[in-house]
């Protein structure tokens, strides 16, 4: 680790992140030519690690949707371990950033962009990792491990063309005992402390089309149950009511790990989370901050987040059909059938349901010599901090590679200040799909040598 230059190590890592923040890779889940065009970032990743004389592969399900996988072959005496990062982003609004999405700039210390943590960070501090690794094999300091890199496309639309293809179709290229991907190892401050969540859990997902029907009528006459206001009831009651809570045992513990190193007034609150009685009362009448109510309770229930409202195409026309998509997330323990029956109570009025999407949850045990590492390496790089296991409301890449049979966790290291150079903190998870998306620099070094130490630790 010493004998490592890792200031221009840093200097490369960044310099790579914002090469691939500036190439747009937006994936819009349209499925059109030219949606998503991860290939460019593909063969950027590509052409680091061939730099560092690595030979990737890249394959594809669908033109430009393309997917970078390398190897650095260690002794062989253990079963790989696999890093991945997906390469397409979401769209971004321009106006509302205070610097190009695109640019890839540095401004106050971070490095601006979408992707910048979600999740092009992550592809490129794997691709540094997988070089430096593959010098110390050169110099014969194998690792007892084969490290696996996959930088995927298509995550934001639910993985088929990247992750889901490779397992599927090419299961021997990624195939692994442990898989470190997406969410997790980020400092997150709360009450004065330094946490690291680390991700050993995440939601599955119900995406469902819920549709109202009445007879249709004339403009002129307005109908009070006409589908279109049946639907706007549906979604203002589900907007306004929070699903059953179901603490799980992950997010238990994370929860009383927090607990456990606040003060007292805020412990107590924290604990009583976990018991589905009074959760809902805490969440909304002593947990202040939007922020960490939302966070919260998402990670206490099954949610339904209505997305695209579709109804009518005549504005004199009162439609005999109206819908609206919903995004539901489930927990770990939880059926579908049990969260259809919660969505249809939350709705009313006995809508059609159809299920669009569906992908199961996916958990892992923190009770592992990998969970152990990560924990280890992350207090030794940051003393006052403290690592827990965690449970996250969206999906990764991780349920492709569950279906391997890998062990699959969130750990992305980056460390952000609480104190940022803009005098506002910056919180990591408003970065998901938000304006102004960032890195810190010194953070993104930080969780460079972070990663290289979790792998060379862990392979040793």
């Amino acid at each position: 680790m010493n004998a490592i230059d890792w200031s221009a190590e840093g200097r490369t890592c960044i310099d790579l992140l914002r090469d691939l923040i500036r190439i747009p890779t937006i994936n819009r889940g349209t499925r059109d030519e030219g949606d998503g065009n991860e290939r460019p970032a593909a063969e950027r990743v590509a052409e680091h690690l061939r730099a560092a004389g690595i030979e990737p592969k890249l394959f594809e399900k669908q033109k430009n949707r393309t997917n970078v996988v390398a190897r650095v072959r260690g002794t062989g005496e253990k079963p790989p371990l696999l890093l991945n990062a997906h390469l397409d982003v979401v769209e971004a609004d321009a106006s509302r950033w205070k610097h190009d999405p695109f640019g890839g700039e540095i401004h106050d210390g971070y490095v601006w962009g979408r992707g910048a943590i979600d999740m092009k960070h992550m592809a490129a501090m794997s691709a540094c990792v997988m070089a430096l690794v593959a010098r110390d094999a050169r110099e014969g300091k194998k690792l007892s491990r084969d490290l696996i890199f996959a930088a995927v496309a298509d995550e934001e639309s639910g993985c088929e063309l990247g992750s889901l293809f490779l397992a599927d179709e090419h299961a021997d290229e990624v195939r692994a005992e442990y898989m470190l991907g997406e969410i997790g190892a980020f400092s997150l401050h709360l009450f004065g402390r330094t946490f690291y969540p680390i991700q050993v859990a995440e939601k599955g997902v119900c995406w469902v089309r819920a549709t109202y029907e009445a007879s249709p009528g004339h403009g002129s006459m307005p109908d009070p149950d006409s589908a279109v206001v049946r639907l706007a009831k549906a979604i203002s009651r589900l907007g306004r009511r929070r699903l059953p809570m179901h603490p799980t045992a992950v997010v238990t513990q994370f929860i009383h790990g927090l607990a456990r190193e606040l003060p007292r007034p805020q412990q107590q609150v924290l604990k009583r989370l976990t018991t589905p009685q009074v959760a809902a009362l805490i969440l909304d009448y002593l947990v202040r901050d939007p922020g960490q109510r939302r966070s919260f309770g998402a990670m206490l229930s099954n949610t339904a987040s209505p997305t695209v409202v579709r109804a009518g195409s005549k504005v004199n026309v009162i439609p005999g059909r109206a819908s609206v998509d919903i995004d539901g997330r489930t927990l770990p323990g939880q059926s579908e059938g049990a969260f259809l029956a919660e969505l249809r109570e939350a709705l009313g009025g006995d809508p059609r349901l159809e299920v669009l999407r569906s992908l199961p949850p996916v958990e892992a045990s923190s009770q592992t010599p990998l969970f152990d590492c990560l924990a280890e390496v992350v207090k030794r790089n940051d003393p006052m901090g403290h690592p827990l296991p965690y449970l996250i409301p969206g999906f990764t890449d991780a349920k492709a590679y569950a279906r391997l049979g890998t062990t699959c966790y969130g750990f992305a290291p980056v460390k952000f200040d609480p104190t940022a150079p803009t005098g506002e903190p910056v919180s990591f998870t408003q970065m998901y799909h938000g304006h102004d998306e960032r890195v810190p620099v010194d953070g993104l070094v930080w969780g460079l040598r972070v990663l290289y130490e979790a792998v060379t630790t862990f392979c040793v």
